[in-house]
Formats: C-alpha cells, sequence, structure tokens
C-alpha cells in the first residue's frame, strides 16, 4: 500500500532509544515535525503531535548503507523493499568505479559502457550523458531510500579512452578531472574506484591520483575516495595500502571496499588489513572499510577470467572465447597465475565453489541457481568450457556467487569499530527478485542474530549502520537521534529482528522491523509498507 500523507509532527512514545552515538540505550520519546526532530527524552509532551505507541522497540537512526549498487535498481525499480523493510533509509551508491554517468556522446564508447552495466539491475534506458542528467532521473524515479551518489571512475575512463589497455594521455587525464569535477558540483560524494576490474585495472596508481585530485579542491571538507581494491588474495595487504597511501596523499577519507581475504592461503590476512586502516587512523587520517555479513562474494562470473580478455570491452571479448587457443591462454594462466591479478577461481578453490546466481538472457536461464560443476557435469564439459559457454549465451551478464571468505575473518571485520555494514546490492531487477541473500539481509542478520550470539553490543551495531556511516561520508544532518536532525528513524523489535532470505529464496523481507520514517513520513508502519517512494538524492554541499 501507498499513502501520500506529507511530513506530520508525531510523538514515538515509550520507546528505548539507542541514538546512534554508541551511549548506553535509554528510556525516552522522540517528537519531530516538518521532517526535522524536535526533541527527544522521557515523558515529553505531545503538544498536539499524533502519538505512536512504541513500547518494547529500540528507536534508532535510519540506517546507513555504505556499498551499494542501487544506482543501477532504482531508476527503472525505484520501489524495491528489501533495504528499507531492514531499516536502512540511506545508500552509499556508485561503488567498485561503477556508475551510470556520466555517460559518453560517443555512440561506441556509449554502447561499451552500456555493455559493461548489463546484469547489475533492470536494463536502464539511459536518458542521459552528465551526472547531473542522472541524478535528476533518478530524484524523479522517487526511490524507496534516499540515494548519496559517487561517480566512478570506470565511466570516466571508458569516456575518455575507452575499453582500452593503456595508460592515458594528459588530454585524457583532463577529460577524467573534468568529469570529476562536473559529478561533484551535481552533488556527487565523491569517487570510487574499481581496480580489479577492466578497465580500472589497467589504471596505475599515478593515474588513480592524477583522476581524483579534484577531491581535494575547492571549500568544505574532501570527498571520500573509495575503492575496490586492486587484489583480495594473495596481494590483499599492498592493495589495501595502496588505497590507504592514494587518500593520503591527496589528503581525502577512504573507504576500503568489502574488506575481504579470498582463498583458504589469505584467511586470517584481514586482521592485518584492519591494523593498517588502524595506522591511518592513528596518524590523523579518515580511513575506514565496510563488509556483508557472508562468507561468499557475488560480481560477473566473467571475472575469473584474466585482465587480457577484457581488452576492447565486452564485445571483444565475446568475439575472442570462442576460439580454443583462447581458451587454452585463460586455463594457463588461471593454472599459473599473473602477476598481480586476483584470480578468483584459485582463490574459491575450484568451479564447485560458483554458484550461478544471476542471468538477463532466456537462453542462459538453464544455468541459473546451478554450480559450474553441476552444470558442466550435466553436459560433459570442463568448468571452463561451461563458463565460456554460459557467458556467450547470456551476453557477459552472467553473474555467480563465489563462496571463497572465511565466515570468521567476515565476523571480525563487522565487528572492528573501523568498519561500517555495507550490503553491496546489486542485480536486484524486479520483485521477488535478488541474487545473493545481502540484498535483503545484510542489516538485519547483524543487528538481529549477529548482536544476539555476542559478535558486538546492539548500541555498536547502530553506531556503526549509523553515525560512523555518516560520518565516513561526511553527512551531517542524519545518523544520530538528536534534535534538528532529520527524521530518518527506524524502530525494530531487538529480540525478533533478523534475515529471511536465504540462497533459495534471497528476495525475502526481513523480520522484527516495525516502523521506517523517511523525514518523518512511514515508509515502514506496523510492519507492514506504507510508502516506497519517500527516498531521494541527497547531494554533497559545501
Amino acid at each position: 500500500m501507498t499513502t501520500e500523507r506529507g511530513p506530520t509532527r508525531m510523538l514515538l512514545r515509550g520507546g528505548t532509544v539507542v541514538d546512534g552515538t554508541g551511549a548506553p540505550a535509554r528510556r525516552a520519546d522522540v517528537r519531530f515535525a516538518a521532517s526535522r526532530i524536535e526533541a527527544v527524552g522521557p515523558d515529553l509532551p505531545a503538544d498536539g503531535a499524533e502519538v505512536v505507541d512504541v513500547g518494547g522497540l529500540v528507536v534508532a537512526p535510519g540506517f546507513i548503507d555504505l556499498h551499494s549498487h542501487s544506482d543501477f535498481t532504482f531508476p527503472e525499480y525505484p520501489a524495491s523493499p528489501g533495504q528499507v523493510t531492514q531499516g536502512v533509509t540511506s545508500e552509499l551508491i556508485g561503488h567498485c568505479g561503477s556508475s551510470p554517468a556520466p555517460v559518453s556522446r560517443d555512440p561506441d564508447r556509449r554502447r561499451a559502457l552500456i555493455e559493461y552495466d548489463l546484469g547489475v539491475g533492470p536494463t536502464l534506458r539511459y536518458r542521459w550523458h552528465t551526472v547531473a542528467e542522472y541524478l535528476a532521473a533518478l530524484d524523479e524515479a522517487r526511490p524507496a531510500v534516499n540515494c548519496l551518489p559517487l561517480v566512478g571512475h570506470i565511466p570516466l575512463r571508458i569516456a575518455a579512452l575507452g575499453m582500452t589497455d593503456r595508460a592515458p594521455t594528459a588530454e585524457e587525464i583532463a577529460a577524467m578531472q573534468a568529469g570529476v569535477r562536473e559529478a561533484l558540483a551535481a552533488g556527487a560524494w565523491g569517487m570510487s574506484t574499481g581496480l580489479s576490474y577492466a578497465p580500472g585495472q589497467w589504471a596505475s596508481r599515478e593515474e588513480v591520483v592524477a583522476v581524483a585530485r579534484p577531491l581535494a579542491e575547492g571549500p568544505g571538507a574532501p570527498a571520500l575516495y573509495a575503492s575496490h581494491i586492486r587484489n583480495e588474495s594473495d596481494e590483499l595487504i599492498p592493495a589495501v595500502a595502496e588505497a590507504l597511501s592514494i587518500g593520503a596523499e591527496l589528503g581525502v577519507p577512504v573507504e576500503v571496499s568489502h574488506l575481504k581475504a579470498a582463498g583458504v592461503r589469505n584467511f586470517g590476512k584481514t586482521r592485518v588489513a584492519l591494523g593498517l586502516i588502524a595506522e591511518a587512523r592513528a596518524a590523523g587520517r579518515q580511513a575506514g572499510c565496510d563488509m556483508y555479513p557472508y562468507e561468499a562474494g557475488s560480481t560477473y562470473l566473467s571475472q575469473l577470467f584474466p585482465p587480457w580478455v577484457f581488452d576492447g570491452g565486452i564485445e571483444a571479448m565475446l568475439e575472442r572465447l570462442p576460439s580454443a587457443d583462447v581458451r587454452r591462454r585463460i586455463r594457463h594462466d588461471i593454472e599459473t597465475g599473473l602477476p598481480a591479478w586476483g584470480n578468483l577461481l584459485r582463490a574459491a578453490g575450484g568451479w564447485d565453489r560458483i554458484l550461478v546466481n544471476g542471468t538477463v538472457e532466456p537462453a542462459a536461464r538453464w544455468a541459473q541457481d546451478r554450480s559450474v560443476s553441476d552444470l558442466a557435469r550435466e553436459r560433459g564439459l570442463d568448468g571452463l568450457d561451461l563458463a565460456c559457454e554460459l557467458i556467450l549465451a547470456d551476453r557477459g551478464a552472467t553473474t555467480m556467487a563465489i563462496f571463497m571468505m572465511s565466515l570468521d575473518d567476515v565476523r571480525e571485520v563487522i565487528a572492528s569499530p573501523l568498519a561500517g555494514v555495507g550490503s553491496d546490492l546489486y542485480a536486484v531487477t524486479g520483485p521477488g527478485v535478488a541474487n545473493h541473500p545481502r540484498c535483503y539481509g545484510s542489516f538485519a542478520r547483524v543487528l538481529g542474530p549477529w548482536v544476539r550470539d555476542g559478535l558486538l553490543t546492539l548500541e555498536e551495531a547502530v553506531r556503526k549502520m549509523t553515525s560512523g556511516a555518516a560520518a565516513m561520508i561526511g553527512m551531517a544532518d542524519r545518523g544520530r537521534v538528536a534534535p534538528g536532525l532529520v527524521a530518518d528513524l527506524v524502530a525494530f523489535d531487538p529480540a525478533t529482528v533478523a534475515d529471511r532470505a536465504t540462497w533459495s529464496a534471497p528476495a525475502q523481507v526481513a523480520t522484527g522491523v516495525e516502523h521506517v520514517m523517511l523525514g518523518g513520513r512511514f515508509a515502514v508502519r506496523g510492519g507492514r509498507t506504507d510508502n516506497l517512494h519517500l527516498g531521494r538524492v541527497v547531494r554533497r554541499t559545501t
């Protein structure tokens, strides 16, 4: 059901406030009006406000997802319920170097970007060229939650030099810098990189520093640098160090995306990586990380291939894959490795650890929700040939879940005060569709089962989902339950809040979240969705 009530004066009576700062929970009422919190305290007078009984519930700031790809979902599926029903009210979007804008006016480069983005969300119409035009379209769609945009390095690079494995010229660097400046002027909160994805993986550290220089320009606090780092397996520690060194050289905050250690031989390295982030903070730099509470990651199936496969773009990759010589070379590189390449298949340990969890083309649906090893056995193929045939049938859009992490490492990262929660949501394309349980369950899993089993306190879990995330982004008017701040609020039952999403049914909404408000209006009321069009683009201002 969707209602169109405007912001009203309201009093949440009788709840336990966990205010987002990490302070102990306390009995307090919360009164708000005209989208802002008026007062917080015990036994507040109603003063004409509508009274909502929240006895037995925890009242907290709306949760902030530090890592989401909903920028590809919301333009065509704005009423996606998976996040808001967990209490998420804001998402930082545009991660892993990928964002839907800017889009080159050159038809070949425009096509290269659209092919690159296929499968990340519903098929977008790309009615925009600039970040400003994209954000206007996103606002017009009226998404379920607030969206805080980053600009991706990958569309900037494709617009400047296409899907080419070479260093950019000085003129191309200047063009990418101009794109960052335009994005910041349009309200972007920073820039992201995806240094294990083509064409981001072809960018040197020097290129990234040069392109990101506008993040430190102009008045106000510097803008954020968020990085899907260059390697999350054998070279994890140098990759984290690279990201932190880029932030240090530029003087900007650094967010290490979904901090993980891929592969049995690397289990435990997350502790070393967290130590590097702690050292950066001790030196006075702003640095942090995020993670989702699952031991399986998810990305394109083609990410199992070495970097040279992608030179020239997705169409060029599809032209290569039928060749027996190309497949022999891919097999060789997977078996022996390449310098600085993450080699995800080796990290996972085999094709039985690869689950096909997303396809786009009808000709590829036969593979959905099956392991590559099972599919290969049925068809009399080896894993690589099966993967190549599937990617050809699906035009490169196939996504996978890859089981390559230690749950102990994941829990240690989530529990760290240096980390926030990021769903890494993508491939939510319509009602009942998700490619990973994290799309519908990340926040509820941490807030419920992982708090109840003692991994972290309720106050700390809420802090990292609220004020900690807001501070990392640089957002001052959300993330705490305090007078004057925006009334983005959630009320939940700490005894019953839990994730229900599974691998067999990943689009199951969480339980235990009773009320969710964006700007003082109900998105969820009484455990039922009330209005899934209350979000807006929250633009950075200086």
